[in-house]
């Protein structure tokens, strides 16, 4: 398994291979304009592939700037031949994530579990 760990003041980003070409990028903190430049880094399609399982589990603030990372990241995984996927959303990212829709372009799931398996 490989970690990569990325920090700021208000987000904490760990990136591990549970499965064979699937990244998972853990969130925790706040994903705002100050941070959002971790997560698009984190996100960055490479030669190690483009599948990539966002874990906000932990996230307690998302504003339009991760919305933003969070659809540009999808539209080059795609491009790629990958995919994304979010999973275990908090409440408070849940409704924001509710509010511009993002469920109809990006799949979300309940639990990275089930992210994982799907």
């Amino acid at each position: 398994m490989n970690n990569d760990i990325k920090q700021h003041a208000l987000l904490s980003i760990n990136r591990t291979m549970p499965q064979a070409g699937v990244r998972v990028v853990a969130c925790s903190g706040e994903i705002d304009d100050d941070t959002a430049c971790l997560l698009r880094d984190a996100l960055r399609v490479d030669d190690d592939g483009s599948r990539f399982i966002v874990d906000l589990g932990a996230v307690t603030f998302l504003d339009s700037s991760g919305i933003h990372v969070l659809f540009a990241a999808h539209r080059d995984t795609v491009a790629a031949g990958g995919w994304l996927r979010i999973a275990a959303m908090t409440p408070a990212t849940r409704e924001v994530v509710q509010i511009v829709d993002l469920p109809t372009v990006i799949p979300c799931y309940p639990a990275l579990a089930q992210a994982l398996n799907a």
